[in-house]
């Protein structure tokens, strides 16, 4: 009575479509889930004997499950507003490394930090990437673990050069004054009030001063360094003359040396640029009142980490609380030759398999590689829709199988019957 495995084979498979179904239902709200669907091939058919024009007269002996494919489109992004979830759109995965050291791949982005401060999915696995030196991602190093944990900081940065872009009154009267103060920063972050005093000693030419308080430096005068400025008939700066009466023309940038600081920071050696970006001199001296833009300089004092924002390429951006801002790391995405050959370890991880090929492992937005959106997920792409029809298929497909065992049981008692009667 082989003819039982017939039907019975169509009930397994109807319970692994049934099994498929419920499992995608079941993961409706799974961050990064991607819906399967199984399919089926039939088995070798029996052939017997053949008709007379040799064609075989074949039984199929039933079905089995072929495979279990995994639909990678895309789940719609949920905004979570938290700056650590990222969600990716397009194809890649991100990669993880697990507790024992194994790497993984996820698309669920529900990323948190740990005690530590490190990037880690839910279930404690390290988000893996490259790390950023000084602002800038090294994406050609080895893959790092991402620390993004409040309490990162940044260092202090000494200013080197300052810039003030402004204009000295044509009009003032000889002996009068203006003052251009800025902040510069010594070596160990701590502020200080750099002055630029002007006084107009004849007409087109200013003497100035640089002036820092006696209590930033210890020293016995507040003035720094001093010199004067010349401008043409048109109000362009010309030239300057230094202290020791050097004339430099056309005008570039004076040095200026504060030796010590009383706070233990080391001595600064400062540039102050006298040029814009388009070679022309960053001082004018017109008709109009005397005015100077916000002063531009290089340094920083040392921050701590208050928030971060992740772009499209994946860089994680820190926002310090010196009101700085800088990569801190870019988080890595693999791509594969074949999505279908991963094999799922559940937690929303992936693995490579030989059918899968080897991660090809880079950064998003490059090589075929979708984009990132910081502060969100994607969500499970199962169609409730669609898993209800194809519950109902599965269903139907069952009960026409327990109807064919059912007859076929029937007709084996009866042939029982005959054989006993």
């Amino acid at each position: 009575m082989s003819f039982f495995g017939v039907p019975l084979s169509g009930l397994i498979a109807s319970q692994d479509q049934l099994s498929s179904v419920s499992n995608n239902l079941a993961n409706l709200d799974t961050v990064g889930f991607k819906d399967q669907t199984t399919s089926f091939s039939d088995l070798f058919a029996q052939s017997s004997v053949v008709n007379a024009t040799n064609d075989p007269i074949q039984t199929g002996l039933g079905v089995l499950p072929a495979q279990t494919y995994s639909n990678f489109t895309d789940g719609a992004t949920s905004a979570t507003g938290i700056d650590t979830n990222m969600a990716l759109t397009g194809n890649g995965l991100f990669v993880v490394k697990s507790t024992d050291g194994t790497i993984k791949y996820t698309r669920a982005g529900d990323f948190t930090t740990n005690a530590a401060g490190y990037l880690t999915t839910p279930n404690g696995e390290l988000v893996m990437g490259y790390v950023s030196a000084n602002g800038t991602n090294a994406t050609s190093g080895v893959l790092q673990p991402l620390k993004v944990g409040l309490g990162t900081t940044t260092p202090a940065i000494a200013t080197t050069s300052f810039q003030l872009a402004g204009n000295l009154s044509s009009g003032a009267a000889v002996g009068s004054t203006y003052s251009s103060p800025t902040s510069i920063y010594d070596s160990l972050g701590t502020s200080h009030v750099l002055t630029v005093n002007y006084t107009k000693t004849a007409a087109n030419t200013w003497s100035y001063t640089v002036d820092v308080p006696k209590a930033d430096t210890g020293a016995a005068s507040t003035t720094v360094s001093s010199g004067s400025l010349t401008f043409d008939s048109s109000g362009n700066l010309t030239s300057t003359t230094d202290s020791a009466g050097v004339v430099t023309s056309p005008p570039g940038s004076v040095s200026i040396s504060i030796p010590s600081y009383v706070d233990g920071a080391s001595g600064s050696t400062l540039s102050w640029n006298l040029t814009n970006s388009s070679g022309a001199g960053s001082i004018t001296q017109t008709s109009l009142a005397n005015s100077f833009n916000s002063p531009i300089q290089n340094g920083q004092a040392s921050g701590t980490l208050s928030s971060i924002s992740v772009l499209a390429d994946g860089t994680i951006e820190g926002i310090f609380s010196n009101s700085q801002s800088s990569a801190i790391g870019q988080v890595a995405v693999a791509s594969f030759a074949n999505n279908q050959g991963l094999l799922r370890t559940g937690s929303n991880d992936y693995q490579a398999t030989v059918g899968s090929g080897a991660a090809a492992i880079g950064t998003a937005e490059t090589g075929g590689r979708g984009t990132i959106t910081g502060g969100s997920v994607e969500s499970s792409n199962v169609d409730v829709a669609t898993e209800f029809s194809k519950m109902i298929e599965a269903q139907q497909a069952y009960s026409a199988n327990a109807k064919a065992v059912t007859t076929f049981q029937q007709i084996s008692q009866a042939t029982i019957q005959m054989i006993t009667g």
